[in-house]
């Protein structure tokens, strides 16, 4: 049973902040904190009718001292029958009374507090009369704002909460005198129970509210069920929504976009959990009222994408291992270097075997706490990360949503920033390597020739059972001697071996190939035998000799295994052939060598190019094969002689054609296989000289990538699946989705200072890394809520994220998705600092990270809507109420992007309304995403509220204060720290802009 209390708003400046209250308290709370107000109450599911909310208002309110006006603020407890026990759940914010004169002055530079009623309250001028007679009406006012006060908070009840006619609510009302000292007084109370309600006339009931001694009356309050459309103007104590009672999902068109209501959407059950929701009521410029919905909910995908993730890592580590002793002899100078490889590889697996026994143990949990950011265990685990959706309901409009995900900024805050991030270790291990190569005698690889190899070697075991399986489907159709079976078997088969031989057409694998061969026991080179040393000025790092600081394997020229291995002098140079000379072979090519090339032997250096073109070859003898067997086929049905059509019958008889096939497809699985096992070869030589160079450092780099990496692509999965599930009805972004794909924003206000510095160089790699990543949506094979989680798969260089749906659902898609076509996103990271560290970095330190990342990301942020315009038509894109064009949004972003401008966070605010308007996938991070991601989050969702919905501004900042006191924001805060204080100093703050300040009395010295 689900229920919500929404308080009603209005009047009254917004103040100090609600707590959660312990069991059976009616007096003082635990912060002293207390509360009153009008409500208006929710409830699902309580009758057969249950449409409508109920409203309750409190009149008169009685203050606890005659020197001043309460600061009102209303607990609200359920009580439940059967348990007889009073569970104390939430309350409004503080409305606070106005003191002394009505006149309100504005602080130079700082934006006004004040509501509606409240606003720049400065007498006209005229006559003394006319001022004492607007005093006094003021006065009046005030008064009675301050005995009749008004809320804008509201309560959610989630469904663990008991709700039956039979419930009780309590509703208690206390004057805050003091928000520093956290005192209060208690005002009075009033019990209804909800079937009182649903059974009174006109659904309405008038209580009094009862001092503590429970005789004198402190005020009214009236409750009442209201109906939908009755909130028109402000002083209709009614608020207007849009409430469904059904279980199965409901299709909302938005102003954004066509959403499912993730709150009876059983397809969130899944991957989303523990939902946190808070309800507001603002008003609109037009004086009418909005109701606005937060809701918070963790997700499981923040354990399951890093416990699969280090699976793989291990699987793809052990199978590298085991490359490694496939390569067979090798030189004691190689072999020691292999054997130190594989050791390090294994204290590697057994680093992740153990990190993964450690979360298998954890159970219940979906998200790791900012204080845990540091802890071994979790150090895959992405900090902090939830999903919030804003759902805003206006009268005679429909519903809208906007859904965003905030994330600890990825980062790898176990092994510290004292050398930096990832982007200055790498470039710093890049410029390192050379020397580690001479040191290691190896050949120096760049990371375009190591990510090669690593592609070559993806694409190998991808294609290989692919082409087999597809030879094997062609042989199974010529048994069934079916021509357009054929023809279509063919066709794949074709496609794959030719994407295949493409793959290995290239002159890394013929280098690395001869660098093995040099690697193996008891290799001599030509020049050794016959000179010293020629051509010296060309040669690489490598020499091969039986001295210790010679080399078992000569560099490419220029140290880059791309340029042809036989265009050097001083390569190894007892090749006597090449591919355009054979001098001395008489135009023969010599014996084609078995599965290792042969120790003292010259080596053949043509051979490689005979091995894969000969798989050319075999396709090649295939697609003959087939099309003479088609034409005789064709040909028996054609008129002829007999003795020639006896001739064909008796020579190929239509069961032939599989027996006919069989020789020419066995024959091209045997070139593919043997190409497969010499490229494999090849590219793990190549990998085991990457890694002996960066055994100085071990495989450090490595795992701290696959940290940073694995906090990016659970964030990423989780924004994914939230926007997939949203869009399910929506057509037009379906066809975004499949043809262009999906812009994934990550919003950092990580500054460019101490260490801080080294969590977004950690970032900006994690989020390039996410490009390696695609999506696909499979049909699941049950309902079952095991059966939908996401699963991932793939390697380092590779990764695909497969979306389950339920049957149902996934018939729903287009063909395009269901045949398993690839999704792409697309991430691009912005990032403007906005604390006292970036104040340092602007004015004696160096922002040029920032910029460059800003600068780079724009760029690709520009391309993905130039790639978009030339695939889907513009109008399938979201319409919002701001028309303003998104290439004029582009521009001013490329305006502020190399504008000198100091926390220019205008970049962060068009960057996410491009983002929004473009269908994307909306991320906010900071360090702990508790803190100023908070900040960053209610400010655009008030913005929202502005621009979209006509928020009038008078409500603008108590709206801001609003959410950030009472909000799904500050429960995350409480959920992190077990505290809920935004973890700021008034130092700090006044470095911020002014508009991601919190608001006074909910930030403080915590640790975060």
């Amino acid at each position: 049973m689900d229920w919500t209390v929404v308080f009603r708003g209005g009047g009254g400046r917004g103040g100090g902040g609600a707590r959660r209250r312990t069991e059976g308290q009616a007096g003082q709370m635990e912060d002293g904190t207390q509360h009153l107000g009008h409500c208006t109450v929710d409830m699902k599911e309580l009758s057969a009718n249950p449409e409508g909310l109920t409203a309750a208002a409190c009149n008169d309110l009685v203050a606890s001292g005659r020197d001043r006006k309460p600061n009102a603020l209303v607990q609200v407890a359920v009580i439940d029958p059967h348990k007889q026990h009073l569970v104390s759940h939430t309350c409004t914010e503080i409305v606070e009374s106005k003191l002394g004169d009505c006149t309100y002055a504005r602080a130079p530079g700082r934006p006004t507090r004040e509501s509606s009623i409240y606003s720049f309250c400065v007498p006209r001028r005229g006559s003394r009369r006319g001022e004492r007679s607007e005093e006094k009406r003021l006065e009046e006012e005030d008064d009675r704002a301050n005995k009749d006060p008004l809320f804008l908070t509201g309560v959610t009840f989630p469904s663990e909460y008991p709700a039956s006619p039979e419930t009780l609510v309590k509703l208690t009302v206390y004057d805050a005198k003091d928000k520093s000292q956290e005192s209060s007084s208690f005002l009075g109370s009033a019990t209804f129970s909800v079937g009182d309600l649903l059974r009174a006339k006109d659904e309405r009931l008038t209580l009094s509210l009862r001092s503590s001694d429970g005789v004198c009356a402190a005020g009214t309050v009236v409750v009442s069920r209201l109906k939908m459309g009755e909130m028109e103007e402000v002083d209709v104590d009614h608020i207007t929504t849009d409430i469904s009672s059904h279980k199965c999902p409901v299709v909302c068109e938005s102003a954004s976009h066509a959403c499912i209501d993730r709150e009876n959407n059983p397809l969130t059950g899944p991957v989303f959990k523990n939902p946190v929701c808070k309800v507001y009521r603002f008003q609109t410029v037009d004086s009418k009222w909005m109701l606005v919905r937060e809701q918070m909910e963790e997700c499981t995908l923040s354990f399951g994408i890093p416990k699969q993730l280090l699976s793989l890592y291990v699987q793809e580590d052990m199978s590298r291992v085991q490359d490694l002793r496939d390569l067979g002899d090798l030189s004691p100078h190689w072999d020691n270097l292999r054997k130190e490889v594989m050791n390090r590889y294994g204290a590697l697996i057994s680093s992740y075997q153990e990190t993964l026994a450690e979360l298998d143990k954890i159970t219940g949990r979906s998200f790791k706490p900012s204080c845990c950011k540091a802890q071994k265990s979790l150090e895959f685990i992405p900090i902090n990360l939830h999903t919030q959706r804003m759902r805003v309901t206006c009268p005679r409009k429909t519903d809208a949503f906007y859904d965003i995900v905030t994330v600890g900024a990825p980062a790898a805050h176990f092994q510290g920033f004292k050398c930096g991030g990832l982007q200055r270790l790498l470039s710093r291990y890049e410029a390192d390597k050379k020397s580690f190569s001479t040191a290691y005698q190896c050949i120096y690889y760049s990371p375009e020739h190591t990510a090669k190899a690593q592609e070559v070697l993806s694409t190998m075991s991808l294609l290989q059972p692919l082409i087999t399986s597809l030879a094997d489907q062609l042989l199974q159709a010529a048994q069934e001697h079916s021509s357009p079976g054929v023809r279509d078997a063919l066709k794949n088969l074709s496609d794959k071996t030719e994407q295949f031989v493409h793959t290995l057409k290239d002159e890394l694998v013929k280098s690395a190939l001869l660098a093995l061969h040099a690697a193996r026991p008891g290799y001599v080179s030509k020049n050794q035998r016959q000179t010293p040393v020629q051509g010296g000025q060309n040669q690489g790092h490598i020499h091969q000799g039986s001295d210790q600081n010679q080399s078992p394997v000569q560099g490419l020229p220029g140290h880059s295994p791309t340029t042809s291995v036989t265009e050097s002098p001083a390569m190894c140079n007892n090749v006597e052939g090449s591919q355009t000379t054979t001098k001395g072979e008489g135009g023969t090519l010599p014996p084609k060598h078995q599965d290792s090339i042969p120790h003292h032997k010259e080596y053949d250096e043509e051979e490689w190019d005979r091995v894969w073109a000969n798989v050319a070859k075999c396709l090649n003898c295939v697609i003959a094969m087939v099309d003479k067997l088609q034409e005789e086929d064709n040909s028996k049905q054609e008129p002829a002689p007999e003795h020639q059509l006896a001739d064909v019958i008796t020579s190929h008889n239509p069961g032939d054609w599989k027996e006919q096939l069989r020789p020419a497809v066995t024959r091209l699985k045997e070139c593919v296989m043997e190409v497969v096992e010499k490229a494999k070869r090849a590219m793990t030589f190549v990998l085991l000289q990457e890694a002996a160079c960066s055994i100085p450092q071990g495989l450090f780099l490595q795992q701290r990538r696959d940290v940073v990496f694995s906090q990016a692509l659970a964030a990423l999965a989780c924004g994914f699946v939230m926007r997939l599930y949203a869009g399910m009805q929506d057509k037009s972004f379906l066809r975004q989705l499949h043809s262009v794909g999906l812009v994934a924003q990550f919003e950092s206000l990580l500054s460019t200072y101490s260490e801080e510095i080294g969590m977004l160089e950690d970032m900006e790699v994690g989020i390039s890394d996410l490009q390696r990543v695609v999506f696909q949506i499979t049909e699941a094979k049950t309902d079952d809520l095991s059966d939908l989680q996401p699963l991932v798969c793939g390697r380092r260089d590779h990764f695909t994220v497969e979306v389950p749906l339920p049957p149902l659902v996934f018939q729903t898609l287009p063909e395009e998705i269901k045949v398993g076509k690839p999704l792409r996103v697309f991430p691009v990271l912005f990032n403007v600092g906005i604390n006292e560290q970036q104040t340092i970095a602007e004015r004696f330190g160096d922002i040029s990270l920032q910029e460059r990342i800003n600068q780079k990301n724009f760029e690709m942020l520009e391309a993905y809507y130039k790639s978009l315009s030339e695939k889907v038509p513009l109008e399938c894109l979201p319409c919002f109420h701001t028309q303003t064009d998104i290439k004029e949004l582009l521009e001013s972003l490329g305006q502020n992007v190399v504008t000198k401008k100091r926390k220019n966070v205008e970049i962060l605010w068009i960057a996410g309304t491009i983002c929004r308007r473009l269908n994307g996938i909306r991320f906010t991070s900071c360090k702990s995403a508790k803190d100023r991601t908070s900040m960053s989050v209610t400010l655009e969702q008030c913005s929202l509220l502005r621009d979209e919905h006509q928020l009038s501004k008078d409500f603008f900042i108590r709206a801001l204060d609003c959410m950030r006191r009472e909000g799904c924001r500050i429960e995350n805060v409480q959920k992190n720290i077990r505290c809920r204080k935004y973890a700021f100093n008034m130092l700090q703050l006044m470095a911020f802009p002014k508009c991601y300040r919190p608001p006074e009395g909910t930030y403080g010295k915590v640790d975060s």
